[in-house]
């Protein structure tokens, strides 16, 4: 066998060591760009420049990683030896020493975390289906009657909402509708519940409420058929589901949302205060607007009365009779007077005829008699006709003034839509239905021209 010759070449290509980790670098970070990998801290440690640096493992391997400024700055939790977490990182190697590490990007403890992602992922995919559009919310009854609150009956929430609903509104009539608000029992009961609820037809508005808690403690209030069972439900549903910063699935598709379970009693029904307040002031106005109506209708019938006995028939037939009563007495005093002068005429021709012959002043007195009854004759028949015209004349006018006998005559009122009077040709348009009243009925008519 040959012994090998040391003087042989070298082999082509020889790498340095900070050529080989380079490359090593490169490979690894083409290979695994980004990963998330969940594992258990220990040898956490943060110097003064701000940077964390801790190893991951589990029960078989470990590696470690650093985390730099700023990122290791925004965590929302302190990391510590021994606390489970889920890490997004990029994987490298450190070249001046050659190891294998990573790089974390960011850090969440793995439960929460977890929770969290599938939180968001049913959040996002209700949205894109519009349960959360705030046109399909309705509106809650401002005076509801009776309540059902959904909820633990023992918990610190129903004791908040009670003492709420007690002092603000004690007419309302309150149901504790108990369900558990935790535990994997917890969504199945409560979706059980507000259907039962809702398809009683008991209750005006259900509350759906629990205290505050962890992610994982709300998680019965995150499920998707939960949801589903609100949006569908024929009762308005109100959620204040933990604290104020707490936001569940149910929040977010129930009608109202309220931040805690004191706010959303608060929102369900009026304070009794304001209310008597608001209607002690409504039952004044009422009192002083039925006084100014009611004098205003007074004084509107006064003048309407005294307009129709100025104008009515009966009246103006009494004036009209006065008058006769005054003229017959004038044509009375008038006749006496005319009488009285003919006497006088007639005595006057006697004197002057007693000189002249008997026979011829009888016969002149004759002719004289004659024509002065004749005259008297005329002058009576021209009076009574007179008078007798001036009669027909006011019967006429005090007949005009009838609204009857104005229709009697093939007159007709028109009224519009509303039974106002039409006075003028503008206050009617072309296709508006108007009635017209006639003498014996009414008539439909609709208007084709103008």
């Amino acid at each position: 066998m040959q012994a090998p010759d040391d003087s042989a070449p070298p082999p082509r290509h020889i790498l340095t060591p900070s050529t080989l980790n380079r490359l090593v670098r490169d490979l690894l970070e083409d290979a695994l760009p980004l990963v998330w990998i969940e594992g258990e801290l220990s040898n956490v440690a943060r110097p003064a420049s701000g940077h964390l640096y801790f190893t991951l493992k589990d029960s078989g391997a470990q590696v470690r990683c650093a985390m730099f400024r700023p990122k290791s700055g925004w965590l929302k939790f302190k990391p510590a030896d021994g606390m489970q977490v889920l890490v997004r990182a990029r994987v490298g190697l450190y070249e001046p020493r050659g190891e294998f590490q990573l790089v974390a990007e960011h850090m969440e403890p793995a439960g929460e975390g977890a929770l969290q992602r599938e939180f968001e992922q049913l959040k996002r995919r209700l949205e894109a289906e519009g349960l959360f559009e705030a046109s399909r919310k309705r509106a809650l009854p401002r005076y509801p009657q009776r309540i059902g609150v959904v909820t633990s009956p023992t918990g610190a929430a129903i004791r908040d909402v009670l003492s709420v609903l007690r002092r603000r509104w004690p007419l309302a009539e309150v149901e504790v509708l108990p369900v558990p608000v935790q535990g994997r029992e917890a969504p199945p009961a409560i979706v059980a519940m507000l259907r039962k609820a809702a398809a009683v037809g008991r209750y005006d508005v259900l509350l759906l409420t629990r205290g505050g808690g962890s992610l994982e403690d709300l998680m019965a209030f995150n499920d998707e058929t939960l949801a589903r069972t609100i949006h569908a439900s024929a009762v308005p549903v109100v959620a204040a589901i933990g604290h104020e910063v707490d936001f569940s699935i149910a929040d977010f598709v129930a009608d109202l949302r309220a931040p805690t379970p004191s706010a959303a009693a608060e929102l369900l029904v009026p304070d009794r205060t304001a209310s008597l307040h608001q209607l002690r002031q409504l039952r004044q106005r009422l009192a002083t607007l039925q006084q100014r109506r009611l004098q205003s209708l007074v004084q509107r019938s006064d003048h309407l009365l005294a307009r129709l006995q100025a104008q009515r028939p009966q009246a103006r037939l009494l004036r009209d009779r006065e008058r006769l009563r005054h003229l017959r007495q004038r044509l009375d005093a008038s006749w006496r007077e005319y009488d009285r002068h003919r006497q006088l005429r007639l005595e006057r021709l006697q004197r002057r005829l007693l000189g002249q012959h008997p026979q011829q002043r009888l016969t002149l007195l004759q002719r004289r008699l004659d024509e002065q009854q004749q005259r008297l004759r005329r002058a009576m028949t021209g009076l009574l006709e007179h008078r007798r015209l001036v009669l027909q004349q006011s019967a006429r006018a005090l007949h005009a003034i009838s609204p009857l006998a104005t229709l009697e005559r093939g007159y007709a009122i028109l009224f519009d839509a509303e039974g106002r009077v039409l006075r003028s040709r503008d206050a009617a348009a072309v296709g508006d239905a108007v009635t017209a009243r006639l003498a014996d009925g009414e008539l439909t008519l609709r208007i084709e021209d103008r």
